[in-house]
């Protein structure tokens, strides 16, 4: 692999800019060595990922084109290979298709279907169109495959992340929903975000902005409110709440800077900011800003410890690390 390869991950997010502009990394382990994806504000990393593609099915070539979808190929044969009964399932899902956002597109259709109102073919088209208008979506989508598989200790591969994380889904069906929220069509973005709801247990407004290298861990629960932020290299546990407070309309959900871990159960309400590095515990209800590098805990939170954490490298950021202990 070529260091001067690089990956693009459009973080504009669509239409709109992200306020977090700080350079941030996802650690990748690989069978050959430790490498560092840097995730730039533009999500620029180290490993080459092609354009989506609309030609015909291509076999795994290994020519780096597109690092992740090649790999998940891989991953997919080689399994088929160990579970002759399992061949069709990932023929169907992912060796049969041309590129990450054809299969993310179809398996996400049969998920999200309604036999005899919502054809799963009509719905495939729209997650197609809505992908295929937004690029920086599957680029992000790659992001977040590396980094359950870096991230979780339980995703030994991208491509069980893939076809079995709920997390994962819910993510990539409110990327689609945010593209097409973004242009305008919203009665489709609300229904994707309705059937991801219903299907997933999560609840992502598809307005809210959503940076890469993103995990929701286990994701049972997880609510996002429309005018949320969300930066790069962020780690978000079941339960989670990103809500408003009030009945206010206007910007009224959080900003979680780079890097932020946010513990399972906990809620962040009104528009807050989670400064870059920040530590939320598990059950904290933060209703303040929580400035960098800080860790909160309790209900209402509170900063603890008698210093913010000092400056630490973005590899060591607790989004990325998922150290959830403290230590003063």
């Amino acid at each position: 692999m070529s260091s001067s390869t690089r990956r693009s991950c459009n973080h504009s997010l669509f239409a709109s800019s992200s306020p977090f502009t700080t350079t941030t990394t996802t650690t990748t382990t690989t069978t050959a060595s430790l490498c560092i994806h840097r995730l730039l504000p533009d999500c620029t990393t180290d490993r080459p990922v092609a354009a989506a593609s609309s030609a015909g099915p291509a076999a795994f070539s290994g020519s780096g084109e597109d690092y992740v979808w090649d790999e998940l190929r891989a991953e997919a044969q080689a399994d088929a290979d160990d579970e002759p009964l399992l061949r069709k399932f990932y023929h169907d899902l992912v060796l049969s298709r041309p590129s990450l956002e054809a299969a993310l597109a179809a398996h996400l259709a049969a998920k999200l279907c309604i036999p005899g109102t919502l054809p799963q073919d009509a719905l495939r088209d729209i997650l197609a169109g809505a992908l295929a208008a937004h690029p920086e979506a599957g680029r992000a989508a790659r992001a977040d495959l590396l980094t359950a598989r870096d991230r979780d200790p339980a995703c030994a591969k991208m491509v069980h992340c893939f076809l079995y994380y709920k997390g994962f889904l819910a993510l990539q069906a409110h990327r689609a929903a945010h593209g097409l929220w973004s242009d305008g069509r919203r009665a489709a973005a609300l229904l994707l975000q309705s059937r991801a709801s219903e299907v997933f247990g999560v609840d992502i407004h598809p307005g809210a902005r959503i940076g890469c290298g993103i995990l929701l861990d286990h994701a049972t629960g997880v609510v996002i409110g429309e005018t949320a932020v969300i930066g790069n290299d962020v780690s978000i546990l079941h339960a989670v709440t990103l809500g408003g407070t009030g009945k206010d309309s206007a910007d009224r959900h959080p900003k979680v800077g780079d890097g932020v871990l946010i513990g399972a159960g906990a809620s962040v309400l009104g528009n807050v900011h989670i400064g870059q590095g920040a530590k939320i515990g598990a059950g904290a209800v933060v209703l303040r800003d929580v400035p960098d590098g800080t860790t909160a805990v309790g209900n209402p939170a509170k900063p603890i410890g008698k210093k913010a954490a000092p400056q630490r490298r973005p590899e060591e950021q607790p989004g990325v690390t998922m150290e959830q202990r403290w230590s003063d």
